[in-house]
């Protein structure tokens, strides 16, 4: 049996859609979002060490914008299924119109994001935390909002290349967004080498910067002459009407889903708050530390929905469905081995962000008890990863295919009526702890990759088509 097992990973492995094929696309974003994980992680790291209410402040802070974010990034970022099926098509000279039609709604949008900087106080507000907590959320959410067109403009620039199967740029380009997002984050959190000492303002403000570093390096490699030549990047600008509205048709979908996903962690960040101080530190250290398997993955999910979009446009979903299962089988390798590292070494895990520090012992007393409840939470993670996995990498498949209704309706109905819903009817009935809680956050995780794996191994998404050059080849 383990040499029918050799045989087929050693058959797969270079196959058409087999793993080096998958392995070539999504690492470089693997590594990419790791370095954005990386950032997250740090960013949460120095500031659970500067106090507990920066770190009780941040992480609902960054999950309000990235509701925002996310959702027109999901429109905007669409652009790269676009750009990947008029590759597979044969239709190189469209890639550039597409590319604008996406930074042209960027520019719309990240407009429109900050102008929430006037509506801070009244979001948190409703929250109704603590008044410290209150007043860092604020501040932390004023400078993100702030540089979100960067954010919105990035996806797009990293689109024209993961559309196109070369995902080493934007690696190269996130690379060097961390390499200036770490030290410049301990500078402005704690007020070193000669900086101001800005607390979590400090932490967006280096934020920022990071995405204005991605921005240049991203733009100067993509309005290349060469690129020009072969993919009209700059004289394809301008707005094309039909091409604009069948983007926002399906790339809207894709932004209300991600509007969906991020509604779900809020509503859960913000009814854990309830819960106090000490169990709010101890989820927000939690997910901080999940993003290290949840990032990542996201490379994943847009490598597949590139090589997806490119078969689709080639009219192969055998192809399509070839990669997805390539995709799958190394995405669950990935979770399984971070589920096991999360499930056995919890308490290490959390001292990373708790050692250090005042020494009071109230507070420190404090520190215990986030650390005894983070060590059941990440367990909890642990459970949950392998689910998410399969939900990461079927969404991403079916959006390349063009399926983004579906996936909007499966991710607003689950929040609605798995998670929303159920987490209402635990505080009604007084039975709503941190555990249950998690506990209900973990089954809806599992629903939603049970229905994304159903969608897809129904083949609906096979009869769609997005661009209007694409041309059928025999799925052999």
């Amino acid at each position: 049996m383990l040499s029918r097992m050799v045989a087929g990973v050693t058959a797969r492995w270079s196959a058409p859609g087999g793993y080096r094929e998958v392995l070539g696309v999504s690492l470089p974003l693997v590594a990419g979002m790791a370095s954005t994980t990386v950032m997250e992680f740090t960013d949460r790291l120095f500031l659970s060490h500067y106090s507990v209410e920066a770190i009780a402040a941040a992480t609902p802070a960054a999950v309000v914008h990235l509701l925002f974010l996310l959702t027109c990034m999901g429109i905007t970022g669409y652009a790269g299924v676009f750009i990947a099926q008029y590759i597979g098509s044969g239709a190189p000279h469209r890639v550039g119109v597409a590319l604008w039609q996406g930074l042209l709604m960027a520019f719309f949008f990240g407009a429109c994001l900050a102008l929430l900087w006037f509506a801070a106080p009244a979001i948190f507000a409703f929250a109704g935390h603590l008044p410290a907590v209150q007043a860092g959320e604020v501040a932390y959410f004023r400078m993100l909002a702030l540089g979100s067109v960067l954010a919105l403009g990035n996806s797009c620039l990293g689109g024209f290349f993961s559309g196109q199967g070369r995902t080493r740029p934007v690696m190269l380009a996130n690379f060097a967004a961390m390499a200036v997002h770490i030290p410049l984050d301990y500078a402005l959190i704690y007020g070193e080498w000669g900086l101001p000492e800005m607390g979590i303002e400090g932490a967006g403000l280096s934020m920022i910067l990071s995405w204005a570093v991605t921005s240049l390096l991203l733009g100067g490699m993509v309005f290349t002459r060469r690129n020009e030549r072969c993919f009209r990047v700059w004289s394809g600008r301008g707005f094309e009407r039909a091409l604009f509205l069948r983007m926002a048709r399906y790339g809207l979908p894709s932004g209300i889903n991600g509007f969906a996903e991020l509604f779900s962690v809020t509503w859960f960040v913000f009814l854990v708050g309830e819960l106090g101080e000490t169990a709010l530190a101890a989820t927000n250290i939690t997910f901080s530390i999940n993003m290290v398997a949840f990032l990542p993955m996201m490379g994943m999910n847009i490598a597949v929905g590139s090589m997806v979009g490119q078969a689709m446009g080639r009219g192969s979903p055998a192809g399509a469905e070839r990669v997805t299962a390539s995709t799958l089988h190394v995405a669950m390798a990935w979770m399984l081995g971070l589920s096991l590292f999360f499930f056995f070494t919890p308490g290490p895990l959390y001292d990373l962000f708790l050692s250090g520090g005042a020494q009071d012992p109230a507070v420190l007393a404090q520190k215990a008890e986030i650390r005894a409840m983070g060590v059941v939470l990440l367990r909890f993670v642990a459970v949950y990863c392998l689910l998410d996995a399969v939900t990461i990498v079927y969404t991403g498949a079916l959006k390349g295919a063009g399926d983004t209704w579906f996936v909007m309706w499966n991710m607003l109905l689950g929040c609605l009526v798995w998670l929303v819903l159920p987490t209402l009817a635990l505080r009604a009935s007084g039975l709503m702890t941190l555990n249950t809680l998690w506990a209900a956050f973990t089954a809806f995780i599992l629903l939603l990759a049970v229905v994304s794996w159903l969608r897809f191994r129904r083949g609906a998404w096979k009869r769609l088509r997005l661009v209007e050059t694409a041309h059928r080849l025999p799925d052999a």
